[in-house]
């Protein structure tokens, strides 16, 4: 999971919590005085220096669901919680850059139905007025997902493969001028050891009479054994969105190319390229569409282990389900919002996994759709919340979501 991703899900998983579980006092309201309906931006704005308790409730399919918690521990010097609290007192509308805490950090574990588990922390942080971003996270699991093979290549039976790992990936970004455009470096890391109960026979069964004994060998090898993978690589980033969390208007584009090698400490050396495109409309006063496009690219002849090979990222799809060195995705949701604080939506996408870019075009498209409803948890934040229900080749899955799904 990207360290942004689980940051921004963690903080705005506690915009969910059930009134009971806030820690508030007589004075701090939970009913917005502008409408009178639930809201927690008085108690987010009034508890910058405390620890925010965060549900989690996995509903993944590929790990059979599970539950978790979190900590959100906020930053901020004493002169930004004064104009922020000046903000939140004289203004109704348009506040929430300056109620927007400048840092958080996150503290999370959650365990599956299937026994996996993880443990884990990040930061995000802002500086010198948002110029300078940092992303940056860490911890252990032990998850166990089932490898259908890569590409259109796909293994007869699927194998249960078993990850204990370390991860560490941090991103840090300047902005260009006045320009909305943050260029900056990247780094990831994993440490990781693998493990599938299987004698050689048996993969080659599962792979199937077209699979080389070298590649056989190469796969047995990366797939029952420990494995290190290191980088470093460039950022580049265009973000016009109008709300970090949950936008309705805007573009978030992000280029990133990754460099594995030897002297990083990489016991594979390959090259990663990810681009991911986010487009955000309102069509009219009550209509908004928004359009997902994602490709990876994983430039290597090396059998890459499961957990490093890029795979579709679909509403609907398990994760992990369909890899390949070659990725791309495409997704639509349209908005309607009913009034102030509810909203409905639609969404289709599509995605492709192939062992090769060229081959793209050509592989099996996987397809997935929904609907869900979203409401306006947090005014004065821009925060939403709601549910996702989404039907893909396989499985009817549904997503608990704070905040945008992207």
């Amino acid at each position: 999971m990207r360290v942004s991703c689980l940051i921004r899900a963690a903080f705005t998983w506690g915009l969910s919590l059930a009134p009971g579980a806030l820690v508030v006092t007589a004075d701090t309201p939970l009913f917005d005085p502008l409408d009178g309906n639930f809201d927690v931006s008085q108690y987010l704005a009034e508890n910058a220096f405390g620890v925010l308790p965060v549900p989690i409730v996995i509903t993944e399919p590929a790990v059979d669901g599970g539950v978790g918690a979190a900590g959100i521990f906020f930053h901020e010097s004493d002169e930004q919680r004064e104009r922020r609290m000046d903000a939140l007192q004289n203004t109704d509308e348009g506040a929430g850059a300056l109620l927007l805490t400048p840092s958080a950090s996150a503290l999370a574990g959650a365990y599956m139905g299937n026994g996996s588990y993880f443990v884990g922390g990040g930061h995000m942080g802002f500086w010198k007025q948002g110029r300078v971003r940092y992303m940056g996270g860490g911890g252990y699991g032990d998850v166990s997902l089932d490898f259908y093979g890569t590409g259109d290549a796909p293994i007869a039976n699927p194998i249960e493969i078993n990850t204990e790992a370390v991860a560490l990936l941090q991103s840090l970004k300047f902005k260009l001028g006045e320009l909305p455009v943050f260029a900056g470096v990247a780094q990831r890391y994993v440490s990781a050891r693998l493990s599938a109960s299987l004698a050689q026979d048996s993969l080659a069964g599962h792979f199937g009479p077209d699979v080389s004994p070298e590649q056989l060998s190469d796969a047995e090898e990366t797939l029952t054994g420990d494995t290190t993978l290191s980088a470093l690589g460039l950022v580049l980033e265009l973000d016009t969105r109008d709300n970090f969390f949950s936008p309705h208007a805007g573009y978030r584009y992000e280029l990133e190319h990754l460099w594995y090698r030897d002297v990083l400490g990489s016991d594979i050396d390959y090259q990663l390229t990810e681009f991911s495109g986010l487009n955000y409309w309102t069509l009219t006063q009550n209509w908004r569409l928004a359009l997902r496009l994602n490709g990876q690219l994983a430039d290597t002849d090396d059998f890459l282990p499961p957990f490093a090979t890029p795979a579709i990222k679909l509403r609907g799809i398990p994760a992990a389900r369909y890899q390949g060195n070659a990725v791309g995705v495409l997704e639509a949701e349209v908005t309607h919002q009913i009034n102030y604080r509810w909203s409905v939506n639609v969404f289709a996408g599509t995605g492709r996994a192939a062992d090769a870019f060229g081959e793209l075009s050509s592989s099996d498209a996987r397809n997935a759709g929904g609907a869900g409803f979203r409401y306006l948890i947090a005014r004065r934040y821009g925060f939403e919340m709601g549910l996702d229900v989404a039907r893909g080749p396989e499985d009817t899955v549904f997503y608990i979501q704070a905040g945008t799904a992207w």
